[in-house]
């Protein structure tokens, strides 16, 4: 039986700071889905737009759901072209708070389908890095000291993200110099992050290795903790990410959940 680690790490919010393309990723695809809505929006209010989703960011799990958030502050900005019930009065915080039950409303009063979304999401991403690949690249920055980090790393490392899989790769590449094989890369599509550690922690590969879990979302560490068969995970919150100061507060009361600093990562991966 072996001995060392596996780390399973999340990208965006632990490795990838991606709000900025995130966000203008958002906005591109809004203007493609609804274009009625955002033809004759104006440069101030796309940067005001832009500039909250960098405070609604920790609220998205998985991409598409920024195009609904670049809709709903729009709508929360802009009253006549207003076709939601929940953006009259709505604030950022708001958002903060409640977005697990603002999602499914807005979803059905604007009748969205989530494949759909994601599919126009990716499309998006695709177009603007083949014909601008370093504005797509130049968008995203990496955290500091997670390229040497990975590229330095002893331990066994794998991304699981809720990204579309070709978007972290291309990023480890161009950004860190680091080039995961496929395996290594459990993206958008290959299933919910807690099955996806039962896969690892079962390969015959990992037995007998120290199982590590990084993170910048605190709901889903929880649903980690929800699993009896994922005990055996050392589970962390980054304190870097997209995540707020109540939920890194929430964390550190939870005994099975260790608030990570940037530098302490960095030296656990080495």
């Amino acid at each position: 039986m072996q001995m060392g680690h596996l780390y399973a790490s999340d990208f965006d919010g632990v490795i990838c700071d991606s709000c900025g393309e995130t966000a203008i990723s958002a906005l591109k695809a809004a203007k493609l889905r609804w274009p009625s809505l955002f033809g004759s929006v104006d440069s101030a209010t796309e940067d005001w737009i832009v500039e909250q989703m960098i405070t609604v960011r920790p609220v998205v799990e998985t991409g598409y759901e920024t195009l609904l958030l670049v809709r709903l502050l729009l709508e929360t900005r802009v009253p006549s072209i207003r076709k939601s019930s929940v953006a009259d009065g709505l604030t950022v915080e708001d958002i903060l708070e409640n977005w697990l039950k603002l999602k499914p409303v807005i979803m059905e009063e604007w009748n969205e389908n989530r494949e759909d979304l994601i599919e126009l999401f990716g499309k998006v991403r695709d177009d603007w890095l083949e014909k601008d690949f370093n504005g797509w690249i130049g968008a995203n920055r990496l955290y500091p000291g997670t390229a040497d980090a990975l590229r330095f790393a002893s331990s066994r490392v794998y991304i699981v993200t809720t990204k579309q899989g070709r978007f972290a790769d291309a990023l480890l590449r161009e950004l860190a110099g680091v080039t995961l094989p496929p395996e290594r890369i459990y993206g958008l599509g290959t299933g919910p992050k807690v099955e996806v550690l039962k896969k690892l922690q079962k390969m015959p590969e990992h037995q007998g290795l120290t199982l590590h879990f990084v993170e910048d979302r605190l709901a889903t560490l929880k649903n980690v903790i929800k699993e009896p068969e994922l005990d055996g995970w050392n589970l962390y919150l980054v304190d870097w990410g997209f995540n707020t100061q109540k939920e890194r507060e929430e964390a550190a009361a939870n005994p099975r959940i260790q608030v990570l600093g940037l530098s302490d990562f960095s030296n656990k991966l080495k």
